[in-house]
């Protein structure tokens, strides 16, 4: 290793050239799981910094692809040698009601929602549909993350307000 300075120049290099193309090829690898696919980045790069003193930025592209490739496997590897999860049939679980109900509640549902502000529909759709971090919901709706959060409080407790009125206590 060099001096700290120096490793941690390199390991900023390393990050700003390879991290969005190294995210993009873990990514495909982990099947779209964007947490498993950042962590397996993170210690890609820790392990560069830990090698900075053998490792030139130019040329460190196909040594990081090949620790990231590894470790997508080694975590493939750990993942698999769990214990066999017991099946749990399907008679154990409980009955929401026939196909009907489930449709019926759909619609109530969808009938709420047109009930909210255009704001409060649009929070609740990033946050609950396309299942995004507040910071992402944020950054999509062109609002601070606190005002995602205090929107989605208030649309959550409209939308619960709504389906009372509708006669629907439990989804």
């Amino acid at each position: 290793m060099g001096s700290p300075g120096q490793d941690d120049e390199f390991v900023r290099e390393l990050y700003s050239r390879y991290r969005r193309p190294l995210l993009g090829y873990v990514l495909r690898a982990v099947g779209g799981d964007h947490q498993r696919a950042e962590d397996v980045v993170q210690e890609t790069l820790l392990r560069a910094w830990r090698h900075a003193g053998s490792l030139e930025a130019d040329k460190a592209g196909p040594w990081l692809y090949t620790v990231a490739k590894n470790l997508v496997i080694s975590g493939y590897r750990r993942q698999s040698a769990r214990v066999a999860e017991v099946p749990i049939d399907g008679a154990d679980w409980p009955r929401s009601g026939d196909e009907f109900e489930q449709v019926l509640q759909g619609w109530q549902v969808a009938e709420a929602m047109r009930a909210l502000s255009r704001d409060h529909r649009a929070v609740i759709a990033e946050l609950f549909y396309r299942r995004r971090t507040v910071a992402e919901a944020a950054k999509v709706l062109g609002v601070p993350p606190g005002t995602v959060k205090s929107r989605s409080f208030y649309a959550l407790r409209a939308l619960r307000d709504a389906l009372e009125e509708r006669g629907v206590t439990e989804l």
